[in-house]
């Protein structure tokens, strides 16, 4: 009887930590044709067309593009090659490191289990993770020797700040500060991807005894806040955060080529990451403070809820779709719609963005100002992009998904972005 209990308890555990049914059914995404949903091939063609002239003319090494609407793959080609060197032409299920992409996947997972009532947004995150207590803000620094003094920070960070880069962290190597830089380098934070044995929560409790660039709440300074959400989510949930997001969201959404590091059997999709070479050839990028092959190789330890996943197009499309469909898919829910509407609200108040985009608790997002300029598509359109090279954008007004991939570094001639999302808004033609 008292291990019948037990199993019983067990499931009730397991029911209530995993994502539930909906008495919605939105199906997976699906291919169709342009014209079933509004959009003209004729004019979906110049995508193509731009593509293939950006390999051609050496701009970019190869593209994976994809256009979405209402819940149809209506375009997605790839182009050019997955590495010059080897010649292995690029294929469009081929994987990418996402890099800052990673971002609104981690903001997905906090939110998903702040809906169980684990946390709210204002609290301290010194709460969860007590090496945040009392937060200093840098004064003074050093060149010399790379001292600084400090200034007690006005307040504690807070998880909603963290999420909307408020919190007055920094970025340690990409950081526009080179004081943060060095700082952060001395203290040995690990800032983005890495080979080595190390793991978030070693990073993190590092990076919690640093100065901040100001004031928690005070101004947008783009962070390590989404490394620190993903040790939050296991300090939370209990498990290990590339198995929470596994469990709770990859699995449930049919993600299965979304990894902080890919199994043997996907490695050979990985494309690589490519510079031009001093005669203008395209070459695989080198070590330099990363090993760019992180996905594939060392201690596969560091599960960067910022910077360290890889993906595909149509992966990252689903989870967008996920977001379109205001937080359902395949009769999974997600999120609540309501949740959907707080993480594309403004939370950066005026600190980010001008008057044509602000950011919310995953994405940038277009206002209507930034809809009037012709180039942003509809209002409340969010989006952002990766260090390696890649861009997405979601357009809820116009049901539209548009993603491109690329993975390049350095000093490239890529007009890819702007133009693709521009190509997308003149296809409609409905």
């Amino acid at each position: 009887m008292k291990n019948l209990f037990t199993i019983v308890c067990l499931g009730i555990v397991l029911s209530v930590s995993a994502q539930t049914k909906s008495i919605k059914n939105s199906p997976v995404l699906t291919e169709g044709t342009p014209e079933s949903v509004g959009m003209s091939s004729e004019r979906l063609a110049r995508i193509e067309t731009m593509c293939a002239e950006a390999v051609a003319q050496g701009d970019v090494p190869g593209i994976v593009a994809l256009v979405v609407r209402q819940g149809k793959i209506i375009l997605y080609k790839s182009y050019g090659k997955a590495d010059n060197q080897s010649g292995r032409n690029l294929k469009r299920d081929d994987i990418f490191r996402i890099a800052s992409q990673s971002k609104a996947i981690t903001s997905t997972a906090v939110m998903m289990l702040w809906e169980e009532g684990k946390f709210k947004l204002d609290d301290p995150i010194s709460k969860y993770i007590p090496e945040f207590k009392n937060p200093q803000v840098l004064k003074s620094f050093q060149y010399k020797d790379t001292s600084y003094t400090t200034t007690p920070a006005t307040g504690e960070i807070t998880i909603r700040q963290l999420l909307s880069h408020t919190s007055g962290l920094g970025y340690g190597i990409i950081d526009g500060d080179e004081r943060m830089k060095m700082i952060y380098q001395k203290a040995g934070v690990t800032d983005l991807f890495t080979t080595e044995n190390i793991t978030i929560a070693e990073s993190v409790k590092k990076l919690a005894k640093l100065p901040l660039h100001s004031n928690p709440g005070e101004k947008f300074t783009y962070s390590e806040g989404l490394d620190v959400m993903g040790y939050l989510i296991e300090v939370v949930s209990g498990m290990p955060f590339d198995q929470y997001l596994r469990k709770h969201l990859f699995e449930p959404l049919g993600m299965n080529d979304t990894w902080f590091y890919l199994p043997a059997e996907k490695a050979g999709r990985l494309v690589s990451v490519q510079q031009k070479n001093e005669k203008g050839e395209w070459s695989r990028y080198p070590v330099t403070f990363y090993d760019p092959d992180y996905p594939i190789k060392g201690a596969k330890k560091f599960f960067s809820g910022g910077a360290g996943l890889s993906s595909t197009a149509k992966d990252y499309a689903t989870l967008l779709q996920m977001y379109l469909n205001g937080g359902e898919l395949n009769g999974i829910r997600i999120l609540s719609r309501t949740t959907v509407e707080t993480i594309l609200s403004n939370q950066s108040g005026n600190t980010w963005g001008g008057p044509e985009k602000f950011f919310g608790l995953a994405f940038s997002v277009v206002t209507q100002r930034g809809e009037e300029t012709g180039a942003m598509s509809s209002a409340g359109t969010f989006e952002w992009g990766g260090y390696f090279n890649t861009q997405y954008f979601a357009d809820p007004k116009e049901k539209i998904i548009g993603i491109i991939m690329k993975q390049t570094q350095g000093n490239v001639n890529d007009n890819t972005g702007w133009k693709f999302r521009q190509l997308v808004g003149q296809a409609l033609d409905d």
